[in-house]
């Protein structure tokens, strides 16, 4: 970027590495704070990337644009036609000054039932509150005249602007016309068909424009296979055409119709010392405004008490005036003229659901940010939840756990997997030959492998560890405490068991397990450890075994010593790849003679 805006290219830099690879819709702004260019991406992270990639070429517009953008938002949505329509809105609202904007104010087409009798529907681009019904609206054209042509193919709609009052039809004014005598419309002009007949397609279209096209689908089907059945392949086809199109169409976007006319949404998650809130401003059922904020915890605040802070100052900051206001959980607070509601279903659902996105998404924004300036804070955020979720009277900066493996005894050892700042520490793992106990114990294995770690860290004065994991459930974590007590460590550690089944945390003494959120971090670093204490566990185990097999085998040979086997396991790896090499590879590591005893052994013993 140019020298005027090089105090603001790592930052722009840091937050493209940041956006996610999912439609939506970005804002550029300047040093003022003013938006300068907004555009829509199917890909966030792929399409503002590409104006900051050096290697790209640009031309000289683009090249001054980017060199006017000090900062930039982006506003997450499900699919490109609502990044489309999202984009339209704003570049309508804020008019940036390097995007294009039509000199006609041309807009988006709805497709409008008119309020009146006998209710005509047509597409148009001026939106008149009459209480006309509007859906919409339509990215694509094409789109918008397939829904308009399939619904007069499905229902007799009328097409004329005739005022057909009661009046107007009972004095026999009108005479049919065209539509009528080719089958098209059923001649309401001439009280050929009554109004509440007439309402029936009506309603029917109404549930075609709000998304619900499985009956239509499936009476274009059948319509489709009587005109094969009847050889009327041109028409067959081109009722598929119809399906095809319906099968790419999203029928139903975000903004939907023009009845959701003004409202505020609101919906908040929180954490430990900080809550975050989103706020989507719809107008004519189209999203205009997007806001996130993060709020600090000062004290124990609810969520309620912070979500009714947050609506009152971003309505006064944003001066929003809605009546109806759209939330994640009820707010404590009240406001006069005003509904606040949790949406159960159907487009303010959605809006719900779309605002919940965002808000998700601001928050592991800001987390990735700050873990780029203080890669320790999230460490640190972790630990102070495991110390509260754990009971300790520290966060466990020093983690270690313990996981025994034999089979039936045999070749019994033990690992110890350390964590430090939530992080593995691979260079203090340790593993543990049994030595004290005879057959398969684990309760023995297990005060045996605590009572040597640790008298060994007190003997050599070394850190001892905030937090003990035991892989196992009451016995085992029994077995680690005698040990524990035994080197008077008992209040100075926190000691806990994790049982496998449904993942129970036990404490000493405690018969009544702890039961941890699955989605809980503390849980996430305890099942880490403990995962990663047995996959280091059964890997020692598993190479000792097979060695002790390897060895066993070579070692029954007269003639071959301990020398001449260590020199062909580390020449030949293993006994399987030693048998399938060639005499003279034996003979040329170990001498004729020896080679000889070995071939004659392994033809005695095929």
């Amino acid at each position: 970027m140019a020298e005027a805006n090089t105090k603001y290219k790592q930052h722009l830099v840091e937050i493209v590495k940041r956006l996610p690879y999912k439609p939506g819709v970005y804002q550029y702004f300047d040093k003022n704070g003013k938006i300068i260019y907004v555009g829509k991406a199917k890909s966030l992270k792929s399409r503002v990337s590409s104006y900051f990639n050096k290697d790209q070429q640009h031309g000289a517009k683009i090249t001054f644009l980017v060199r006017q953008i000090a900062d930039l938002k982006v506003i997450v949505v499900d699919s490109e036609i609502d990044a489309l329509l999202l984009e339209n809105n704003l570049i309508k609202k804020y008019q940036p000054r390097y995007n294009i904007m039509l000199k006609d104010d041309k807009t988006y087409p709805w497709i409008c039932i008119k309020k009146e009798a006998f209710p005509r529907v047509f597409s148009t681009r001026n939106i008149i509150k009459d209480g006309s019904l509007y859906f919409g609206p339509y990215a694509s054209g094409k789109m918008m005249h397939t829904m308009l042509d399939l619904i007069r193919k499905l229902y007799t709609i009328r097409t004329c602007k005739l005022n057909l009052s009661a009046n107007n039809i009972k004095s026999a004014k009108f005479k049919v016309c065209l539509e009528y005598h080719i089958g098209k419309c059923k001649g309401a002009c001439i009280a050929k068909e009554t109004e509440e007949e007439y309402q029936v397609y009506i309603e029917e279209v109404k549930h075609l424009l709000r998304g619900n096209i499985h009956t239509v689908k499936q009476n274009l089907k059948k319509q489709m296979m009587i005109f094969a059945e009847e050889m009327k392949f041109e028409k067959a086809q081109e009722i598929k055409d119809k399906i095809d199109l319906l099968d790419n169409y999203q029928s139903k976007s975000i903004v939907v119709n023009t009845s959701l006319n003004d409202l505020d949404v609101f919906s908040i998650i929180s954490e430990e010392d900080e809550a975050y809130v989103n706020y989507l401003k719809v107008v004519n059922g189209a999203i205009v405004q997007a806001h996130s904020v993060e709020i600090k915890k000062r004290l124990d605040e609810t969520d309620e008490e912070i979500l009714s802070h947050a609506i009152l100052n971003i309505r006064k900051q944003l001066h929003s005036n809605s009546k109806e206001i759209l939330v994640s959980i009820l707010p404590s607070l009240e406001l006069s003229d005003t509904k606040i509601s949790i949406p159960q279903r159907g487009d303010k659902k959605k809006l719900l659901e779309l605002s919940q996105r965002n808000v998700k998404f601001y928050r592991l924004d800001l987390r990735k940010k700050r873990d780029l300036i203080d890669p320790d804070r999230n460490n640190k955020r972790i630990l102070a939840v495991m110390q509260k979720d754990l009971r300790m009277k520290e966060p466990p900066n020093h983690i270690e756990c313990f996981d025994n493996s034999n089979m039936q005894g045999d070749h019994a050892v033990a690992a110890c997997v350390v964590f430090k700042n939530t992080k593995p520490s691979k260079k203090d793992y340790r593993h543990f030959n049994i030595k004290t106990v005879v057959g398969p114990d684990d309760y023995a294995s297990m005060e045996e492998v605590i009572y040597r770690r640790y008298s060994r860290l007190l003997k050599e004065n070394k850190s001892l560890p905030q937090l003990i994991i035991i892989d196992g459930g009451k016995g085992q974590l029994s077995a680690a405490m005698k040990s524990i007590n035994e080197l008077g460590l008992r209040g100075k550690i926190t000691v806990i068991g994790i049982a496998k089944r449904l993942e129970e945390i036990f404490f000493p003494g405690d018969s009544i397990p702890l039961y941890l959120d699955k989605t809980s971090e503390s849980l996430k670093i305890i099942q880490q450890a403990r995962d990663e204490a047995h996959r280091f566990g059964i890997t020692h185990y598993r190479k000792k075994h097979q060695k002790s097999l390897v060895k066993s085998q070579l070692g029954d040979i007269d003639g071959i010593g301990p020398k001449t086997e260590t020199k062909l396991l580390k020449r030949f790896k293993s006994v399987k790849r030693l048998k399938e090499a060639d005499f003279q590879e034996w003979e040329k590591e170990i001498g004729l003679a020896k080679a000889t005893i070995l071939r004659q052994w392994f033809e005695k013993n095929e």
